[in-house]
C-alpha cells in the first residue's frame, strides 16, 4: 500500500459491519478491501460501493490492511470517512 501512514491518520471505520454502515449512510469517501477476505463479503461491498459511487482500493491481505490501520489484527475492509 502506498499510503499506509495515511490510513493511520485518517478518520476510518474498520471491519465489515462498520464499513457497510459508513457506505450505506453516505459517510465513506473511499473503501479499502483485502483481497484474501471472504468473496461473499467482497461482492457485497463492491455492489454497495458501485451503487453509492464510492471508490474501492484493493489490498493483497487482511494482515497488510490491519497494519496500515495501525491495528495488530487483520482487517477485511476499511472505510475512509469524508472530512
Amino acid at each position: 500500500m502506498s499510503n499506509d501512514k495515511g490510513l493511520q491518520d485518517a478518520h476510518i471505520k474498520i471491519g465489515t459491519k462498520q464499513t457497510m454502515k459508513a457506505v450505506e449512510s453516505g459517510q465513506a469517501a473511499e473503501v479499502y478491501v483485502a483481497q484474501d477476505c471472504d468473496p461473499r463479503l467482497i461482492s457485497k461491498i463492491v455492489s454497495q460501493c458501485d451503487r453509492d459511487g464510492v471508490h474501492i482500493n484493493y489490498v493483497s491481505t487482511m494482515k497488510q490492511l490491519g497494519e496500515a490501520c495501525g491495528i495488530e489484527v487483520g482487517a477485511a475492509m476499511v472505510a475512509v470517512l469524508k472530512s
